[in-house]
């Protein structure tokens, strides 16, 4: 690896633009699209307005502040129809926030989920597109309240990423794969480093000649470049090149492993470059349509490695539990992770009670949804350069008759290459219920704890942090139109630490409103 070239790193993006090119990109290329690929359009817009009184604004431990926090969100969700080749959605949001009393001041915050598919050359040339824009927590030692209600401890944050592709089919001995992508992530006012990203990957898999035996050669190369570092110049090139098999020996079970090697090389001079073998080795079994489940176990340069994943589907109800360690950077985290936010949204069919879905994007899942609340995932006190994830979730939602019921939890540990290894990590519960009083009218509950530590070497404190927080959300939901939904919520905030001058409480109520047209 020491002899491998390194591209010049010099690109800088404005922070709108990059998002908005990832978000258009693929509006673009259906803009240039032959006729004969016609494409339904739809479109449906809401706006929501909300009230919130709060006894603690700045989540202070000492001194606590009142005020009245008025938000509008106008928004719009834009997608295809029809079209098997071309798929695209846009989904948008603009929430103006003013605050009266403590913090007295304004705010406008862009919410954007993007994502898009195009094939250009039947069954050759596709391209994919996604961004992102959200409010994102700085630091795990700050206040963990949403952007609306205080905004000391939020930066918004784009990300996006562009990328076109070749398959190709080799009869029925195998399939060809090959993709380059470019993308990266930028932060408001520098608060973190910049980073973009260029990636080329390929893969060559076996096709439908073979049977019970299923094999691929899969290979990437990935370079990331961040900029304004602070001293620590996190760039750095990430490859992989593995072989992967997998043999039936029944219908239903199959055994599957790969066989591998990995590189970084980093470009800060005092980092040590990596060279190492990889392997796993596991099965996967599907018993019924309903369920499955796949484990792995191996070994990489961090050490041993585990992965599994599995799922259920009753008739009320969905299991899903999962594990996966592996290597990233925020370039490619900040496209699916950050913030999780809770709606209650209209059951799947006409007199289904509501259910409760998790989302990273603060832009309504689905016509109607109310929004709940929302939980930090453990994307700030990001260092330099890559780190290792070992990320558990596991989650169940079911519903009998009025009530439905959800519980999902998560355990994230983020281990910093370039850090001496140190590690950060978030564990939480949230627990959710829901009872429909009639037709239009329900309840709903919800309890949400975390844990979150952050090592001295990480937050520059003399000490190791660990915070407890913990959130109550009790409310009433009223259905008063067919597009129109209004929610009363009363949520405590609570946060234990072993910093005493992080400690503190806050009670807030909310009325708010949602139309759809």
């Amino acid at each position: 690896m020491d002899d491998r070239s390194r591209p010049t790193r010099t690109r800088r993006v404005p922070f709108v633009q990059a998002p908005l090119a990832g978000a258009f990109s693929v509006l673009a290329v259906l803009a240039f699209a032959p006729p004969a690929q016609a494409v339904d359009w739809l479109f449906d817009a809401s706006v929501g307005a909300s009230a919130t009184y709060t006894d603690n604004v700045n989540q202070s431990p000492s001194d606590e502040e009142d005020s009245l926090v008025l938000q509008v969100s106008p928004g719009f969700t834009l997608r295809t129809e029809g079209s098997r080749r071309m798929r695209a959605t846009i989904a948008y949001s603009l929430t103006g926030v003013a605050r009266f009393g403590g913090g007295d001041d304004t705010d406008l915050n862009h919410n954007l989920n993007a994502a898009g598919s195009a094939e250009l050359v039947e069954d050759f040339f596709f391209i994919d597109a996604s961004a992102r824009v959200s409010q994102e927590l700085i630091s795990l030692l700050g206040s963990p309240a949403d952007a609306a209600i205080n905004d000391s401890n939020r930066a918004t944050t784009g990300s996006w990423d562009i990328s076109p592709y070749i398959k190709h089919r080799f009869g029925s001995y195998a399939d060809f794969q090959a993709r380059y992508s470019t993308g990266g992530t930028l932060f408001e006012d520098d608060v973190l480093s910049d980073l973009y990203s260029d990636t080329f990957s390929a893969s060559l898999t076996s096709g439908t000649r073979f049977k019970d035996l299923s094999w691929g050669l899969d290979y990437s190369y990935r370079d990331v470049s961040e900029q304004d570092s602070n001293g620590i110049d996190g760039s750095h090139t990430y490859e992989v090149a593995n072989l992967s098999l997998g043999y039936a020996l029944t219908r239903k079970f199959r055994l599957i492993g790969s066989v591998g090697h990995e590189w970084i090389d980093y470009e800060e001079a005092s980092a040590e470059d990596l060279d190492h073998s990889m392997w796993d080795a596991g099965f996967a079994w599907t018993p019924s349509r309903r369920t499955s489940l796949q484990a792995t176990a191996g070994e990489r340069f961090f050490g041993n490695t585990y992965d599994v994943s599995a799922s259920y589907r009753a008739r009320t109800s969905s299991w899903t539990v999962g594990y996966t360690e592996d290597v990233n950077d925020i370039s490619q985290t900040t496209l699916t992770e950050g913030t999780v936010y809770l709606y209650l949204c209209p059951g799947p069919n006409p007199g289904d009670p509501p259910v409760f879905v998790e989302s990273p994007f603060l832009v309504s899942p689905a016509p109607g949804c109310i929004l709940l609340g929302s939980q930090a995932a453990l994307i700030p006190s990001l260092a330099e350069g890559l780190y290792v994830s070992k990320t558990f979730r596991a989650g169940v939602n079911w519903g009998v008759r009025k009530v439905s019921y959800s519980i999902n939890a998560f355990d994230i540990r983020r281990v910093y290459l370039l850090e001496n290894d140190a590690e950060d990590r978030s564990q939480g519960v949230n627990l959710g219920v829901n009872y429909r009083l009639d037709p239009l009218t329900s309840m709903f509950g919800n309890l949400a704890m975390e844990w979150t530590e952050d090592p001295a070497t990480l937050s520059g404190l003399a000490f190791d942090r660990e915070d407890e927080l913990l959130t109550f959300t009790l409310g009433v939901t009223r259905q008063f139109g067919r597009d129109l939904t209004g929610a009363l919520t009363f949520r405590h905030y609570q946060r234990n630490s072993n910093d005493p001058t992080a400690e503190y409480t806050e009670n807030n109520i909310t009325a708010s409103a949602n139309m759809s047209f």
